[in-house]
């Protein structure tokens, strides 16, 4: 999806709300006529430790590998760059080799709203001696993280990741739901709404390049970080040195209904995890075929649509909920992250069959992220970028018939995908959908198996970028690759182009390691 595998979902309970040490803007000049920006542009930044206090993992880590941090100061509206300005926080881990200096690399982790700050740390162990080539640049993206915050006051985390469950009046229960959450975030933030995009962001990331002096950035993006990086290409052409789009997604499969296009790729990686979990029956007990586990899959989904399924004393898991449980353990093959899903399948059959369970310190994370005001803030966020971006007004019955079209074929992955949201009341964006029409060199990461943004979105992005190359993962299923998966192909490939800046003369595979 535009987004990052599990994070997109669930992962978001470690939002910090802090505001970033602002920078001060620099006098203005004789430039500023003729570059509104100008003052913008100079700005003088404050850099400083990140920690902002014992609990603060995040800063803590960063300080502990010699990063330091700051906000950049951008404006609201870049139609007007005089007026009401926010601030965007970054971090920063030098470039420790200046003989081979490359530059700034900034780093994007998908989402859309995922935090980023903490990447330069994250990354660098992948990147190994090549990271002592550039300065890595974190950025929490405007309204996430510790930039400018938003926060629409919602009682759920789970907005965009809903089903419609499996009949008319549960469809019109999730109608009403998506029109109040709009309506909720309009009163509380509709002055600043209309800025929340992906557009903007792309102009942040450029007032952050002339911030730091340079006259061009290398780009790592993830997910929905990849329309981000492509959207920056567009709106800069030749401002960018070095670019990798990792589990890449073109611009025309951006979509606010965000798993549509990858319902196949989803049951699929099911029907992939029930084997795996068939084969592993002595320590789960989901049934010994990969028959018998998709039956206990079903079984689970008919409970929760007949009655809440109870997880402690807490928690009620109901049809529209549930299913982003499952969707969001299948974001990855690895055993560690099947195996995560699988306890958590073993402990809803035990509560579709009516028995107490108490969910694991996980599950009650993942539960407090989609149920509750906790998962508020990160669920705001993507929401309004996303609506930002691309919100269309389809009408109401639209959704209803395509969940009804999908649901024979993909009786899990449909009614979530197809499923409505607060985008059919958000307003219109105030520009239109990012529109690709260069040619931009560039390094493109996709696994054959993707769930979330399926591998023709890589392909198609091939084709629109000739002068890029596609490094493929064979045999994967598999959301984020580079320094995520493990493989050590494309993480040596990514990191030659790095290294070098010399993409490779054609098209590369790897394949999956044992």
């Amino acid at each position: 999806m535009a987004l990052t595998a599990v994070a997109s979902f669930t992962a978001f309970t470690a939002v910090l709300a802090a505001t970033a040490t602002a920078t001060t803007p620099a006098p203005a000049t004789a430039t500023t006529e003729s570059n509104p920006l100008a003052r913008l542009h100079s700005q003088r930044i404050h850099w400083r430790t990140c920690a902002l206090g014992p609990d603060d993992e995040t800063g803590r880590a960063l300080d502990a590998a010699g990063a330091d941090c700051a906000g950049i100061t951008v404006p609201l509206d870049y139609s007007d760059p005089g007026g009401r300005t926010i601030t965007v926080a970054i971090s920063r881990l030098k470039a420790t080799d200046t003989v081979h200096r490359v530059g700034p690399l900034l780093l994007n982790d998908g989402g859309p709203a995922g935090p980023s700050l903490h990447m330069p740390v994250t990354k660098s162990k992948v990147m190994g001696e090549v990271a002592g080539r550039y300065d890595l640049i974190g950025m929490d993206p405007r309204f996430v993280g510790r930039s400018t915050p938003l926060d629409c006051g919602w009682d759920l985390g789970s907005a965009l990741v809903r089903s419609a469950g499996v009949d008319l009046t549960g469809y019109r229960e999730e109608v009403a739901i998506a029109r109040d959450l709009a309506e909720r975030c309009e009163r509380a933030h509709g002055d600043v709404l209309p800025y929340v995009t992906t557009r903007n962001t792309a102009r942040d990331m450029d007032v952050i390049r002339a911030a730091l002096g340079e006259d061009t950035l290398s780009y790592l993006g993830y997910s929905y970080g990849s329309y981000l990086g492509e959207v920056y290409t567009q709106l800069f052409p030749g401002r960018t040195d070095r670019v990798v789009l990792d589990s890449v997604n073109p611009p025309e499969r951006y979509s606010h209904t965000l798993l549509r296009g990858a319902e196949a790729a989803n049951e699929a990686a099911l029907h992939a995890w029930a084997e795996w979990a068939a084969a592993r029956h002595g320590t789960y007990g989901l049934g010994d075929t990969r028959g018998q586990v998709l039956a206990t899959v079903e079984h689970i989904l008919d409970a929760a649509a007949e009655k809440p399924l109870r997880i402690g004393d807490a928690y009620r898991l109901d049809e529209h909920v549930l299913p982003a449980l499952f969707i969001g353990g299948l974001g990855s093959d690895l055993d560690e992250r099947r195996a995560d899903l699988a306890g958590t399948v073993r402990l809803l059959a035990r509560a579709a069959d009516r028995k107490p369970v108490e969910p694991t310190a996980a599950l009650a994370g993942q539960l407090e992220f989609l149920l509750t005001g906790a998962g508020s803030a990160a669920t705001s966020q993507m929401t309004a970028i996303i609506c930002g971006d691309v919100a269309d007004r389809r009408g109401v019955g639209s959704y209803w018939r395509e969940v009804e079209r999908s649901r024979e074929r993909f009786p899990l992955a449909g009614p979530l995908a197809n499923n409505i949201t607060p985008c059919e009341f958000w307003d219109r964006p105030a520009e239109a959908p990012t529109v690709l029409d260069n040619d931009v060199p560039a390094l493109l990461v996709a696994a054959t198996g993707d769930p979330r943004t399926v591998y023709a979105g890589a392909e198609a992005m091939r084709e629109k970028w000739p002068s890029s190359r596609l490094l493929t993962l064979k045999g994967a299923r598999q959301h984020g690759l580079y320094g995520e998966y493990g493989n050590a192909c494309v993480d040596g490939r990514v990191n030659a182009y790095l290294r070098t800046g010399r993409l490779p003369a054609h098209d590369l595979a790897c394949a999956v390691q044992p």
